[in-house]
């Protein structure tokens, strides 16, 4: 199987301009035979939005998206976008596109609302993080923030996630070191999270400037033993390639089986208790 990771840089509030960058880069993966392509999270409006959110948001069946789900053909996509649901609740979502159609639809459970983030004051909380069945195998979709809650890729892998999708908008901290700290935090999550679970992890982080906001990339596939495969460079847009073997996640899952040998009634049980005790219906 081979993924492309689209380390792009979104122009803020111009879904127009977006949508060619996602053309352009849609055209470089057919040439590169990709059959998985993955965008950053808010691909085609860019992060910052504030007072511009509702203006960006879109129906998955929109045109826009439709246009790219016709135009990568036989390749899968993820995109990133505001959604503007039926119930008329604006989310942070990624979207999985396939054989033209929309396929499944993540929506951002965990909001940043400090330091520079003001996530929730903008868009709702999504409710659901659940494994999903692709022509490659069972997947998940976890967005950013989502993934630095442990809860979140706990629940991917026990719910049959041989792969996991993490588009991301990060920005970079302490620019004047030799490695970001955003980065080596992001890639000591991926590689822990990798090796715990047993999944492939794929990390598409975008590039640019909004508000002063710089963000880095170093877009990643982690793969099952928790190594990094291949990574981008930093603060340039790329596209980032790589066969991955997911006869990886068998190896990975027969020498270290913590999947296997979890206790899922334990855990259910003593967060049930921790729940009663948080909100004072007791301790048992």
């Amino acid at each position: 199987m081979r993924v492309g990771l689209a380390q792009i840089r979104p122009h803020l509030g111009r879904v127009d301009i977006n949508v060619e960058l996602h053309r352009e880069m849609i055209h470089r993966a057919r040439e590169e035979q990709v059959d998985l392509l993955i965008f950053p999270e808010l691909s085609l409006t860019g992060y910052n939005l504030l007072d511009l959110t509702y203006e960006m948001a879109m129906d998955p069946f929109s045109p826009e998206i439709q246009r790219l789900a016709q135009e990568a053909g036989e390749m899968d996509l993820v995109i990133g976008f505001i959604e503007h649901s039926p119930e008329h609740i604006l989310y942070n979502s990624a979207a999985y596109l396939t054989a033209g159609n929309l396929h499944y639809l993540h929506r951002k459970v965990y909001l940043p609302t400090y330091g520079m983030f003001d996530e929730g004051r903008y868009v709702g909380q999504g409710q659901v993080i659940r494994s999903f069945p692709t022509r490659f195998g069972q997947f998940g979709m976890l967005i950013c923030e989502d993934f630095w809650h442990l809860s979140a890729p706990y629940l991917l892998a026990q719910d049959g996630a041989h792969l996991i999708i993490v588009p991301s908008n990060s920005p970079g901290q302490d620019l004047t070191g030799p490695e970001l700290r955003a980065q080596e935090s992001w890639y000591s999550l991926l590689k822990n999270y990798a090796l715990l679970s047993g999944t492939y992890l794929l990390f598409a982080n975008r590039v640019g400037t909004e508000d002063g906001i710089t963000f880095y990339g170093g877009s990643a596939v982690v793969d099952p033993f928790g190594k990094i495969e291949k990574k981008a460079g930093l603060f340039k847009e790329a596209l980032l390639v790589v066969d991955i073997d997911m006869e990886k996640v068998k190896k990975a899952r027969f020498q270290m089986p913590l999947l296997r040998d979890e206790n899922l009634d334990l855990t259910i049980r003593e967060l049930n208790r921790i729940k009663r005790k948080r909100t004072g219906e007791g301790t048992w």
